[in-house]
């Protein structure tokens, strides 16, 4: 099984990066019972993936006409059974990193709702049938709004990309960078969120 994770955080070893190496902990120790996981981290400050353009070149086809590093993430969307999002909330919603990701994914909705092809997603084929994801939200404020707002980004993100069940674990007034590891049950609900999404029933 493949396991793709999108982190989106600029800060290295930041509050984000640190719950998402444990839920990759997690997914490397999770019983399976066929096969063996592949996991794959793509760390969005680093690639080069230029803003969507809204120029229409994939209304006609379905292909973004864009070719950068998203040509690698396109082809690790197609193929995964779990997705995994990783982002601080920045003004109340996701980060830059992970918002250009995912509007240069419009390839796909145009793929699947207007040109009427159901995309060829779906490596969940043989375990459990179905593509399964996971939300990683971490925010310096304390109010719920920018939970909401990244809620329905990512929503919208997993849907398109035939994701119709994910989790959330979100985590608020975490600012200073290494905060998170103080947090009483952070690193442990992550990591126990890791063995869940591995699991094949």
């Amino acid at each position: 099984m493949k396991i793709i994770a999108f982190l989106g955080s600029p800060r290295k070893e930041g509050n984000t990066e640190l719950l998402l190496k444990e839920v990759i902990k997690g997914v490397s120790e999770a019983p399976t019972k066929e096969g063996e996981l592949n996991v794959q981290v793509f760390e969005l400050n680093s690639m080069d993936i230029r803003p969507c353009q809204n120029c229409g070149g994939c209304d006609e086809t379905g292909e973004c006409i864009i070719h950068d590093d998203m040509d690698e993430v396109y082809d690790a969307i197609r193929i995964s059974s779990r997705i995994i999002l990783a982002s601080p909330i920045f003004f109340s919603g996701l980060s830059a990193q992970i918002k250009t990701m995912i509007d240069r994914c419009q390839s796909f909705w145009c793929e699947k709702y207007l040109l009427k092809k159901p995309p060829h997603l779906g490596g969940g084929v043989g375990w459990g049938g179905e593509r399964r994801g996971l939300l990683l939200l971490v925010g310096a404020r304390r109010e719920r709004e920018g939970l909401r707002c990244s809620e329905a980004q990512a929503k919208a993100f997993f849907r398109t990309i035939n994701v119709f069940r994910h989790t959330t674990l979100s985590y608020l007034g975490i600012h200073e960078k290494g905060e998170i590891l103080k947090h009483k049950t952070a690193l442990k609900e992550a990591y126990e969120a890791g063995k869940r999404l591995a699991h094949t029933y």
